[in-house]
């Protein structure tokens, strides 16, 4: 048996357990958790409030109230599951009909990015609940400064940005198009038209946010400037300090309140096998 087909067939053990499809339905609520509150930092920011509005920012918040630490290794497991689920995924992906192998390749490598970003926050969900506090904002502009230092680095952080910026554009495309309905089962009548109307703006907002957080790091290459990169808050403030720039955040802000109720909805109705 090679080791493809020995893959193949954990991926399919794996597939096949139940209780690990619990824990990757747990991961799309923990999802919704960290962008309820993440939605909450965006508005308060909208409404002139000087604090910041990432990731990082929403698991020290976490780990700050009570029974904290506990919430954020519930966070770790269902995040870190959601992750390995995505993988798993990308292993057992075959071809649709008459499909090219191209776009199977392209859905994998959307599987693998998504796999990324949840076993990263995961990763920093455990790290915080064992005590560190990581800033998201100064990691950005460290990193960015480094590799504008060493040579080939500026065509690194350059493609960072594009393909952040690329994601951004294709999490809009899929809130206008509503493709997100291909990985969920939706229910008739009223609750279904409101999941779908949740993940239309959410979609969209995220995207938004996105989109500027891979400006961000590309005007930051251009410019040769690292304090111009980083993260999602800084991708808030860039947008708060545009004309209209409050209402905009605000805008941000209630969209990433949709994405994150569409999250729980969708560890309820997702189709977990997307092959």
């Amino acid at each position: 048996m090679g080791a493809a087909t020995g893959a193949r067939n954990a991926a399919r053990a794996v597939e096949d357990a139940e209780w690990f499809r619990v824990l990757a339905r747990s991961g799309y609520v923990a999802n919704g958790v960290v962008h309820l509150i993440l939605g909450v930092l965006t508005l308060a920011v909208a409404v002139g409030s000087d604090g910041a509005s990432d990731q990082t920012v929403v698991f020290k918040a976490i780990a700050a109230a009570p029974l904290g630490f506990a919430a954020l290794w519930a966070l770790t497991v269902g995040l870190s599951a959601l992750g390995l689920w995505q993988l798993v995924q990308s292993v057992l992906m075959r071809r649709r009909g008459d499909e090219m192998l191209l776009a199977v390749w392209g859905r994998r490598l959307g599987a693998w990015g998504q796999a990324v970003i949840f076993l990263a926050l995961g990763l920093i969900a455990a790290a915080v609940a064992l005590g560190a506090r990581p800033d998201a904002e100064e990691a950005a502009e460290d990193l960015s400064s480094v590799l504008l230092d060493i040579w080939g680095g500026a065509v690194v952080l350059g493609l960072t940005g594009l393909g952040v910026g690329i994601g951004g554009i294709a999490f809009i495309v899929m809130g206008v198009r509503r493709s997100f309905e291909n990985r969920m089962t939706l229910p008739d009548g009223r609750l279904g038209t409101t999941i779908r109307v949740l993940g239309i703006v959410g979609f969209v907002a995220k995207g938004v946010a996105l989109a500027t957080v891979g400006i961000l790091l590309l005007v930051a290459t251009v410019t040769a400037d690292a304090d111009v990169a980083g993260g999602l808050d800084g991708a808030v403030q860039a947008l708060f300090r545009l004309a209209l720039g409050p209402s905009l955040v605000a805008a941000v802000g209630v969209g990433l309140l949709c994405y994150g109720v569409f999250s729980m909805f969708r560890a309820r109705y997702a189709r977990l096998t997307w092959r």
